[in-house]
């Protein structure tokens, strides 16, 4: 393998970055028609004609072209390295996608971007598009042999214009026979090629994940990039790059123009053009014929008559110009043109429990038909409710109706009151369309419970120690709850109101003040711990408490309560 260039070995140096990258999923991709050939079922390896040494397309970027250097900001992290925007958003259309189809995979887009890195420098320098595209083809050298692998022709020229051998072609630099097995439609326009970065990405992501790799596995991970490019020096500068975006950060820049820069140096022979047709020498439209030799005039018999006077001529008309028939126009086919709200903007639920409504968007065309089999992404984000997700995932991939509805089942609320964003996006060839429901999540009830009876014994004179209960919400632990204790009474009415202070001096007490010397109908116990546990303080009766049935009420903030029957027995009388 020859050596890589300055501007790719140099993993180490940081750049600065002008904006956080937004942790939204409007910058997540789905693909229309995604390939899985094979996917989960053969898995490639270092020998496959991809792995070979196949030569570098890039340009010889300049450094602000190839290290963007940015002003640093408040929200950027410092040594951000700044990846174009179109090939940043098709490396996380490419991570979604495969997550969704291969979700044991677990691609990192960082690896994507790795790749590309190494690969064409993300597309700078060719003029890359919104769109994915760019302005100027990106190929590797000949694969003919001649200072790289020898790789005869497999597509007949289709993507790397040579019908005689194989060149590596678009930003992340496919042989054509891989292509051929493994492209796919990264931008939804139901197109495969490699030469735009939207397909090529999620194509590289199929091809690495291939065989039911696992890539958090560091072995499988490494044969993934060998299987790639066959070379050391190769997978450790793609990891380089890996490891740079995810702990130095990542920047959205713009895409750089395309530049008239020199050519890497190769081994080998240079990149010769496809030869162009000979041109077919077609007949001139009606020749006039060769004269042919005058045939030997014969003496005529007779002598001629004598001519007779020419007859004055009519003025010939002028003839009429044909008009150009006009050529029929084929009408454009129509494309996604609007993504709208089905229902409310605004989604509820209680911490803990699934929102009983899915929400819906519908998907029109430009010709204002319903999208049909639309992909559309639904992701959650900004969230403060403690993870509320699609199972276990904050994603979810759906496709449209006939009618052209896409809704998404199966969103459960966190566990804590809070609000979040959920986002619809559908993905045209070249626009993204977004729409977005405002999520909130309320606070679970809060349940109060003593394990065992409620009822609670005591006897003249003794005291109710260590009684413990338990507050949950959703069935998890209420931690640092805070409750109030006290005597409660029943009124008229039948509602529980504090005891009366002439039956308060009669019955149970909490004790209060300077060294307990206070007697207290009510009292705060300390809230509850991490695993919602309440203990309540020690509850005294005195000599002179009246036998009899007592309820102490705990009581929350918000008004859950709980009653406990407190029942009091006499002593029992000394024997003699």
């Amino acid at each position: 393998m020859k050596p890589l260039h300055r501007h790719l070995v140099n993993t180490s140096r940081k750049v600065l970055c002008t904006a956080a990258l937004a942790a939204s999923l409007t910058t997540a991709a789905v693909a229309t028609t995604p390939s899985t050939a094979d996917a989960g079922e053969s898995e490639p390896s270092p020998d496959s004609p991809q792995a070979t040494d196949r030569g570098d397309a890039r340009l010889d970027l300049p450094a602000p072209v190839a290290d963007p250097q940015v002003p640093p900001t408040t929200t950027a992290p410092g040594g951000a390295s700044g990846i174009p925007g179109t090939a940043l958003d098709a490396y996380k259309r490419a991570e979604l996608s495969v997550a969704a189809a291969l979700p044991g995979c677990k691609l990192p887009w960082q690896l994507l971007a790795g790749i590309g890195r190494v690969e064409s420098v993300h597309a700078s320098g060719y003029g890359l598009k919104p769109d994915g595209s760019t302005d100027k083809p990106i190929r590797g050298p000949r694969l003919d042999g001649n200072g790289f692998a020898e790789v005869r022709d497999t597509d007949q020229g289709e993507w790397d214009a040579d019908t005689s051998y194989d060149r590596a072609v678009g930003p992340m630099q496919f042989i054509p026979s891989t292509w051929k097995k493994w492209g796919a439609d990264g931008n939804g326009d139901t197109k495969r090629d490699p030469n735009n970065i939207y397909d090529a990405a999620l194509g590289a992501g199929l091809y690495l994940c291939a065989g039911d790799r696992d890539l958090s596995d560091p072995a499988a991970l490494d044969r993934a990039i060998l299987s790639y490019n066959n070379s050391r020096e190769y997978v450790n500068t793609v990891l380089g790059y890996m490891k740079q975006y995810k702990d130095g950060g990542v920047s959205e820049i713009p895409n750089p123009p395309v530049g008239n820069y020199p050519t890497p140096p190769v081994t080998g022979t240079l990149p010769t053009p496809t030869p162009p047709r000979q041109p077919v020498t077609r007949p001139t439209p009606n020749p006039t014929p060769a004269p042919s030799k005058p045939a030997t005039p014969t003496t005529p018999t007779t002598p001629p008559a004598e001519p007779s006077k020419p007859t004055t001529p009519t003025t010939p008309t002028t003839p009429t110009t044909p008009t150009t028939p006009t050529t029929p126009t084929t009408p454009p086919a129509a494309t996604l043109a609007k993504v709208e709200l089905v229902g409310a903007s605004g989604i509820t639920a209680e911490a803990g429990s699934a929102f009983t409504a899915a929400p819906k968007v519908k998907a029109l065309l430009s010709d204002g038909k319903p999208a049909k089999n639309q992909v559309v992404v639904f992701v959650v984000g900004d969230d403060t409710t403690g993870a509320t997700r699609f199972g276990t995932s904050d994603s979810r991939v759906v496709r449209t109706d006939d009618q052209g509805i896409a809704a998404a089942p199966g969103l459960k609320a966190g566990l804590k009151a809070g609000t979040f964003t959920l986002r619809a996006t559908a993905y045209g060839s070249v626009n993204e369309y977004t729409v977005t429901f405002k999520g909130t999540v309320t606070a679970a009830p809060v349940v109060l419970a003593r394990k065992g009876t409620e009822q609670l014994d005591v006897v003249v004179g003794k005291s109710l120690t260590g009684v413990e209960l338990f507050a949950t919400a959703a069935g998890q632990p209420v931690t640092g709850l805070k409750t109030t204790a006290g005597l409660v009474e029943k009124d008229e009415a039948g509602k529980w109101q504090p005891v009366k202070p002439e039956a308060a001096a009669k019955g149970p007490y909490f004790k209060g003040g300077k060294d307990g010397a206070e007697k207290l109908t009510v009292i705060e116990p300390a809230a509850t711990g991490a695993d919602g546990k309440l203990v309540l303080p020690e509850l005294f009766t005195a000599p002179e408490t009246l036998p009899g049935t007592y309820h102490l009420r705990i009581l929350t903030a918000e008004g859950v309560a709980l009653v406990l029957e407190v029942k009091v027995t006499a002593a029992p009388a000394p024997q003699a």
